[in-house]
């Protein structure tokens, strides 16, 4: 089917630079008073360019505005006749206008609203459209042609990319690995290594005091997150300590990771122009970005084969296999060594990411509610004494059992999911409740516009207040009435594979750093910005200041 679509798509592309030419060489040998020009080159040229314009002003003006089916949606106020909504939605953060939309146009599931050049978009707003879209129909939505090219440099046809069939082997094969019963015996992994973060960042505070520099006890949070997230996936994940949190400077795979994740202006250019130019001719672009990202690349896949090869080897000669998901992957029998590379991309860039991303948020919300913070604190060391010791192993049930802990996070992530949209786009004419969807269409998944809905969440949806998840039956609804409400993990088969992973590590991480530090903001009065990406983040860092606390 995918090849009959792409021969049929390649065939009307050559067709459309072949017309103008079959047409000139005619009208010049048969009816040569009709030609523009009296050389067929240029009589080509500006049949190709009327040609164009005429596709250009049916495309982005007479069909989206006048014969869409779409066009009869609920839509925002606000659109250009050429960029429709794109001016709106390029000046604010991922997901802001479509937070404001949800709340503010009425609708019944779904909203119409037009990118750049009018491209459709179908924003998804009620629980009964997202299961229909996530579950009942899951498979009829897939991510996006350009969305998989320029991701799959990064991040591997992994299980984040896969499709169809192919998606639905590699999550079977993978489930096992990923299964709170296995995902149990890696929280002592999770809270060593979320020690050695405290241990590091409390040496890197001494040194500065004894150095005398001022500030020494202010730190940037999210560069801290990276390093420890990315040595934790290596440890649980794939059984290799990457050793970030003490050697970032002589960390290859740890700033590589760090130069992606940093996107400059001319990053954004080029993902923007991806949605108008083949992303084949952007590559060949000479600008540092494409260096960059080859360089990355190139790195990542060496570092993920080298460790798909050595643990290849130790299980083919019957050595112990780890608990880490690598080691489950393999003896499972279901990926080939490329498969497994793949697999690891994904893991390393998603995994270590998104945890990141969520541990900074939580980290500026406590901040900001130093009343929570100083709860919560009092739950870890109240239902922690392992605290105390720097050894301490800890079990899964220990953790899992602190409410409030469980509350704050539950909260962080609902307020600042670290993806706030995703992309799919329908694969064949189809429906979403009830309302006709062409093939093509892009369909828009919010977790940052559902997760905070006053209609979903009450007049305090965009407030952060752990106590929504305390009480009989709100520790995993929040006291929402549909679990649709909160879409940070995603529903359905596609939901995120590794969520009792990262909110184990994640629980690991908050728990030793509140447990140990007490944080607030640098400066007070500083305004926070979003900075979007793969990931959102507090724009320029978040940088905090901590005092060690007293440990009894």
């Amino acid at each position: 089917m995918k090849e009959r679509q792409g021969i049929r798509t390649t065939v009307q592309k050559q067709w459309f630079l072949l017309f103008p030419l079959l047409i000139s060489v005619y009208t010049w040998r048969n009816a040569p008073q009709y030609t523009i020009s009296g050389s067929i080159f240029w009589n080509t040229v500006a049949l190709f360019l009327i040609q164009y314009l005429v596709k250009f002003g049916w495309t982005v003006i007479v069909y989206p505005l006048f014969f869409s089916p779409l066009r009869h949606l609920s839509q925002p106020p606000g659109a250009g006749l050429i960029l429709g909504h794109f001016p709106i939605i390029f000046k604010l953060p991922s997901g802001e206008p479509q937070r404001e939309w949800v709340d503010t146009i009425p609708n019944d599931g779904v909203l119409y609203y037009r990118w750049l050049f009018n491209q459709a978009r179908v924003l998804v707003t009620t629980p009964k459209a997202l299961a229909e879209v996530l579950v009942q129909k899951n498979y009829e939505f897939v991510k996006p042609e350009r969305v998989r090219d320029s991701l799959g440099r990064l991040l591997g046809v992994g299980i984040l990319l896969a499709e169809g069939d192919e998606h639905r082997r590699q999550r079977k094969a993978l489930m096992p690995a990923f299964s709170f019963r296995h995902v149990k015996d890696l929280y002592p992994t999770f809270w060593s290594k979320s020690r050695e973060l405290i241990d590091a960042i409390s040496a890197t505070i001494k040194e500065a005091k004894e150095q005398g520099k001022p500030d020494a006890n202010v730190i940037e949070i999210r560069d801290w997150a990276s390093r420890v997230t990315l040595d934790l996936i290596g440890v649980a994940g794939l059984g290799v300590d990457f050793n970030a949190i003490r050697n970032p400077e002589n960390n290859e795979l740890y700033q590589t990771y760090r130069k992606i994740f940093s996107p400059s202006k001319v990053a954004r250019i080029l993902q923007l122009a991806s949605e108008v130019i083949p992303t084949w001719i952007l590559r060949l672009l000479p600008v540092k970005r494409n260096d960059e990202m080859k360089d990355a690349v190139m790195t990542i896949k060496k570092v993920a084969r080298e460790l798909v090869v050595d643990k290849r080897a130790r299980f083919e000669k019957g050595g112990s296999m780890d608990v880490d998901i690598l080691s489950v992957a393999i003896e499972s029998g279901g990926f080939s060594d490329d498969d497994l590379v793949n697999q690891i991309m994904t893991f390393l860039a998603a995994g270590h990411e998104t945890t990141a991303s969520a541990f900074t948020w939580a980290i500026y919300l406590l901040c900001k509610h130093p009343e929570v913070q100083t709860r919560l604190r009092e739950e870890i060391r109240n239902g922690l004494p392992l605290l105390q010791d720097p050894d301490a192993k800890i079990e899964a049930k220990e953790i899992d059992h602190l409410q409030y802990l469980n509350a704050v996070i539950n909260e962080a992530m609902r307020v600042f999911p670290p993806v706030a949209l995703t992309l799919r786009v329908a694969s064949h004419d189809t429906t979403i409740q009830g309302h006709f969807i062409p093939k093509d269409t892009t369909v828009i998944i919010a977790p940052w516009a559902i997760n905070t809905a006053s209609s979903l969440w009450g007049e305090d949806a965009k407030e952060f207040n752990p106590d929504r998840w305390m009480g009989v039956g709100k520790a995993n609804s929040g006291g929402s009435t549909s679990n649709y409400a909160y879409t940070t993990f995603i529903h359905g088969p596609r939901s995120c594979i590794g969520k009792d992973f990262s909110k184990a590590e994640f629980a690991c991480l908050l728990a030793q750093f509140i447990g140990h530090f007490e944080t607030e903001l640098k400066d007070p009065n500083w305004k926070m910005e979003i900075q979007g990406g793969i990931t959102s983040k507090p724009k320029g860092g978040l940088w905090v200041r901590v005092r060690e606390v007293e440990l009894w």
